[in-house]
């Protein structure tokens, strides 16, 4: 009786799941492929012949799968592929007679209960025929024109043996008539050369329709690529936009503030805490404080930006900020106040210095 994992591999397969099988068969290196299920105790590679996966075959010869087991009409895997090749022709010898015979060249000499090799019945191949005309060649084995010329001699024998025989004038030859196995041979070739154009027909049109898919993932490619870089492009404009109406708020209120705040401070006013300074960025760096300064200033124009820094160090100059706002700090910031004042104008005396 076949064993839970043997009962899977079968499965796999039946199913034809050749992924599942070689993942399967990594995982559980120690299962024993040699073993038989049905009535007609057939085996792994039976099964795989009767269906014709060469991809199968050549997987399971490779993990020590027997090509030599029998089933109940002693035949094994090669009686069957070699019928398979019979019947279909050419594919199927090439997919599961060569693999068998390269792999147990033995497999062609073993008989079955009816005493017929492999080797006998591949005999009936007529791709595999190599006779020169006018030689003698041996005679083929071919179990089905046996069996017909048999019982046709059977018929015979008994209309003969009722009726008697006709005259020979009556049972004159046609010389233009073959005979069945030459009519069936010429129906099989021709069937074949259709087969093989028909092949060649779907092989040709399923490489133009992967051709003209290919073309098609490469145009929704370039259309996702040009689409995915016009969003960025207009993404960075958005934020840039964005970023410059901060900017333009910021300074905005920065230079209301200063009015409001140092222009009090001349006529007297309330006590000044940190967050009452008129920062440009509030509890901001002094880096961020300079972009809000210089935030839509052209720099281009040099005597213009010259002019408008000389207002800005005269606005933060310490001893300046000092003497305009100095009576009204109050004593917990005031050390506070004059550090970030003075980091300020330093700040801004670098930047018109390097205008020189």
């Amino acid at each position: 009786m076949a064993s839970r994992k043997q009962k899977k591999v079968w499965r796999y397969v039946e199913e034809g799941s050749l992924l599942k099988l070689k993942s399967y068969l990594r995982k559980h290196r120690n299962v024993e492929l040699t073993f038989t299920q049905g009535k007609r105790r057939r085996g792994v590679l039976h099964l795989v012949c009767s269906h014709g996966d060469d991809a199968l075959l050549r997987l399971l010869l490779k993990h020590g799968a027997d090509p030599l087991q029998k089933d109940r009409n002693g035949d094994t895997p090669l009686h069957l592929a070699a019928r398979k090749a019979l019947k279909h022709g050419k594919t199927d010898y090439d997919d599961l007679v060569v693999p068998l015979r390269k792999h147990c060249p033995a497999a062609l000499s073993i008989r079955n209960n009816a005493g017929v090799t492999p080797h006998e019945l591949l005999q009936g191949l007529s791709f595999k025929q190599k006779r020169s005309p006018g030689a003698d060649a041996p005679q083929r084995f071919d179990p089905e024109q046996e069996w017909r010329e048999k019982l046709l001699g059977e018929c015979q024998d008994e209309f003969f043996e009722t009726f008697g025989q006709y005259d020979d004038d009556f049972l004159r030859d046609d010389e233009d008539e073959g005979d069945f196995a030459d009519w069936a041979e010429r129906i099989r070739r021709e069937y074949e050369a259709k087969q093989r154009a028909r092949a060649r027909t779907d092989r040709k049109g399923r490489r133009k329709k992967e051709e003209k898919n290919a073309e098609e993932e490469e145009r929704q490619r370039r259309e996702l690529h040009a689409r995915l870089e016009k969003e960025h492009r207009e993404y960075l404009e958005r934020a840039s936009r964005k970023k410059d109406e901060t900017q333009q708020g910021k300074k905005r209120r920065y230079e209301e503030r200063c009015d409001a705040v140092f222009l009090s401070s001349a006529s007297g006013g309330g006590a000044l805490g940190y967050d009452d300074i008129p920062w440009p960025a509030p509890r901001g760096s002094v880096d961020e404080m300079m972009a809000v300064i210089l935030h839509g200033v052209d720099r281009s124009d040099t005597a213009t930006f010259r002019k408008f820094l000389r207002r800005q160090q005269a606005l933060w100059h310490p001893d300046k900020f000092a003497q305009r706002c100095g009576g009204r700090l109050q004593d917990g910031d005031r050390q506070r106040i004059m550090g970030t004042v003075t980091a300020l104008s330093q700040e801004l005396n670098k930047l018109a210095q390097s205008l020189r």
